[in-house]
């Protein structure tokens, strides 16, 4: 079957599921999904019982995650818009198994602390292959599929926030590490199977004279040329920033303002995760008629709002209830984000675009939550919590100037890739 003929076909919404690029990057990330889960809560659980729950070993499992964001999250989008997507997200794949496997026979035969690797070497390759996924979703996919596109991709994310741990927790418990190492193994190597079915990769432009040092000031030029991508990426600042006040603080909600044991922190996620889900299914039916600035400037009040409510709440049914609406909005912060990132950037710059803003939220993000326990303890858990909502308003009003923004659209016709 020929999958890179050229015959041009109108594009629909409803042709999103015939579209094989947009079913195989899908496949990819289900895949992707469970081994990150399994790999994950494999780790944290193992390291905890190595250490007996040292503080610092386990802070090195999100040290190991998060990263490569910083480091590589530029570079790998550089490198993006250089490469054909198809064998750059294929190969990282298959480099992540590679990786995986490794740090398996070195845990047989040599130490347990090999298992870091297992994250930081994965969490590498993934800011190169990211990249290449939205790369393809530009390149495949008309302006009026990007959108409903990204409401799936979320929902996929958010239906793991639900499943992955208890998918994690189960492998560790049931078969130990090394089953866990080598499943995430596997999930990796059947993801590049799943990316196999892409189109070919179309011919790349030639880099030229250019350096690597010149394409990345020539994405940081393009980004603050841009209002679209400057005033997002401010907001994701803003985002970051009230998202790192709360993540380390969310379980003084229950034994604090609740006045509960600690264990129930599982029914707050829960009850989020089940939003996030609800959330993306919804943004997969109204995703079409809503504009995407439109969609995060709603997501980002409702959610500021929700911890608001949260840090004040010291009834259990009004903090669920919170909890709930901050999860349903969720998806419509990512769609917006990644959509508006898709609409406003041309395909040579993708790459770089997303490994620019990537790290604005990501470094926003670390910053506020090494500061956190500080101010809870200098102020107060509802001090820390209404700071938190008062950078969602701000990120809203920093969005507000491209609220009734048209898209340039281009024509809607794109390559069959049926």
């Amino acid at each position: 079957m020929d999958l890179t003929n050229n015959e041009v076909t109108p594009a629909s919404p409803g042709n999103l599921f015939r579209n094989r690029v947009f079913l195989a990057i899908i496949m990819s990330g289900l895949f992707l999904q469970v081994g990150i889960w399994v790999r994950n809560f494999a780790v944290l659980l193992f390291v905890m019982d190595q250490t007996n729950g040292d503080a610092f070993a386990v802070s090195m499992i999100s040290v190991a995650e998060f990263a490569p964001i910083f480091i590589f999250s530029f570079i790998g989008g550089t490198f993006a818009d250089r490469w054909a997507p198809k064998k750059t997200m294929v190969w990282c794949d298959i480099l992540s198994a590679v990786s995986i496997f490794v740090v398996l026979i070195t845990l047989v035969f040599g130490t347990w602390k090999v298992v870091f690797f297992a994250t930081l070497i994965s969490a590498i390759l993934s800011q190169f292959s990211q990249p290449s996924g939205m790369k393809l979703f530009k390149m495949h996919l008309s302006e009026n599929q990007v959108q409903a596109a990204m409401s799936v991709y979320q929902t996929v994310f958010a239906l793991f926030m639900v499943l992955g741990p208890i998918i994690g927790t189960f492998v560790f418990q049931s078969f130990g590490i090394d089953v866990s190492i080598a499943v995430t193994g596997v999930a990796f190597l059947l993801s590049a199977g799943a990316l196999a079915f892409l189109p070919k990769d179309r011919p790349m432009e030639e880099a030229g004279e250019s350096t690597l040092l010149q394409e990345m000031k020539s994405g940081i030029k393009y980004v603050l040329g841009k209002r679209e991508l400057s005033l997002l990426g401010l907001c994701f600042m803003a985002a970051g920033l009230g998202v790192g006040f709360i993540n380390p603080l969310n379980i003084f909600l229950v034994t604090e303002q609740l006045d509960l044991p600690k264990e129930n922190l599982q029914w707050l996620l829960m009850v989020n995760g089940v939003g996030m889900i609800l959330g993306g299914a919804c943004a997969m039916i109204f995703a079409k008629n809503v504009p995407p600035q439109r969609l995060l400037v709603f997501g980002m009040l409702v959610n500021g709002l929700g911890i608001a409510v949260m840090g004040f709440s010291t009834t259990l049914w009004i903090t669920l209830l919170a909890e709930f609406f901050s999860g349903l909005m969720m998806p419509c912060i990512q769609i917006g984000i990644n959509t508006l990132i898709l609409q406003n950037t041309e395909e040579a710059f993708i790459g770089r675009v997303n490994g620019i803003l990537s790290p604005l939220f990501a470094g926003s993000m670390v910053i506020t939550m090494s500061l956190a326990g500080v101010l809870k303890e200098q102020f107060s858990l509802v001090t820390t919590f209404e700071m938190s909502a008062v950078l969602f308003i701000i990120g809203v009003l920093v969005i507000l100037p491209i609220y009734n923004q048209k898209v340039q659209s281009k024509p809607d016709i794109i390559q069959s890739t049926d």
